[in-house]
């Protein structure tokens, strides 16, 4: 028997692999290997599908096994054909089993799965309504889903798995982003408000802390600012004499590109930062003296009901006057 594919450690520790196992090592083989014989080999089976059993069998000790002898190599299709059980579907082969006499153990050996989820199985559609229970019979939906919707009113219940049909998704993640989503007149119980939270005199003592650390480190950045700023600006300067030069450009950009474009944003950032100030000084400038450019007139109001009144102190003399 010739394999078309490999086995790897990775898929023998795989859920899958685990659970055929248990099932062939429990009820024995269900499925059979579908085979194909090759004709210019006498004896020679290429093996279509059934690799996984394949390999347990062998590491079991098996020699023989019953195949399906297929008419032509074409392996394609043999998978694609198989509909997978649902887990509502799972839940009622569980009932029937239990009914016909078959023990909780036998069914957790023959699953791969422990008791306890086969016990949490056997209540799946506890709490759901049968609407959800038709929408989701042959869906590979998480059992956790389920737990998720009992949370929810029927109505509600019945919204959500259409919406996880119409994606295609049935995930514990997705159904519990549905029941955060979900309003509180839809839930089965009202969501626990949690108390707020209790500030202690040892928590005011360390915000108290953190808010003069917080401050401390402000001024220190605040008082190297100025300083920082006259740097970069001569720094700046600097750079943008050196980009002025063809020579040192077609250089930098020959053997160092990365560092003449570090230069260059340098430059082209403090450009933007002053045409920034400019316009900004600017703005104010016409503000306080109007669009012509020239400080506003104040209007002269003369009072009145008053007469002018010379200033008091002895007169000024004039420089020209002769003594």
């Amino acid at each position: 028997m010739l394999p078309t594919k490999e086995v790897t450690d990775r898929v023998k520790q795989s859920a899958k692999y685990q659970s055929i196992a248990a099932s062939i090592n429990e009820v024995g083989l269900v499925e059979p290997i579908v085979v194909y014989r090759k004709p210019d080999r006498r004896n020679q089976y290429l093996l279509l599908d059934g690799h996984l059993k394949r390999m347990i069998l062998m590491e079991r000790g098996d020699t023989e096994v019953e195949c399906i002898l297929a008419d032509d190599d074409e392996a394609f299709t043999y998978n694609k054909r198989i509909n997978r059980i649902g887990t509502v579907q799972e839940h009622f082969l569980i009932l029937r089993a239990i009914e016909r006499g078959i023990s909780e153990e036998k069914l957790a050996r023959a699953l791969g799965i422990k008791i306890e989820a086969v016990k949490h199985r056997q209540s799946l559609l506890r709490g759901i309504s049968d609407e959800v229970a038709n929408l989701l019979m042959d869906k590979p939906a998480n059992p956790v889903v389920f737990d998720l919707l009992r949370k929810m009113k029927p109505m509600r219940q019945a919204e959500a798995a259409r919406l996880m049909v119409s994606t295609a998704t049935y995930s514990s993640a997705y159904a519990r982003a549905l029941l955060i989503a979900t309003s509180e007149t839809d839930l089965v119980r009202p969501r626990r408000r949690l108390p707020p939270p209790i500030v202690t005199s040892a928590d005011l003592a360390l915000m108290e802390r953190e808010l003069k650390k917080a401050q401390q480190d402000f001024k220190t950045v605040e008082l190297a600012y100025g300083a920082d700023m006259v740097n970069l600006v001569i720094a700046t300067r600097y750079v943008s004499t050196l980009l002025g030069r063809s020579r040192i450009v077609d250089y930098l950009d020959a053997n160092h590109p990365e560092i003449l474009r570090e230069f260059r944003s340098i430059v082209a950032a403090i450009s933007t930062h002053g045409q920034q100030v400019q316009q900004a000084n600017a703005v104010d400038k016409d503000a306080r003296h109007g669009a012509t450019g020239q400080p506003l007139a104040r209007k002269f109001f003369p009072s009145r009901g008053r007469k002018w009144q010379r200033p008091e102190g002895p007169p000024k003399r004039s420089a020209n006057r002769r003594k």
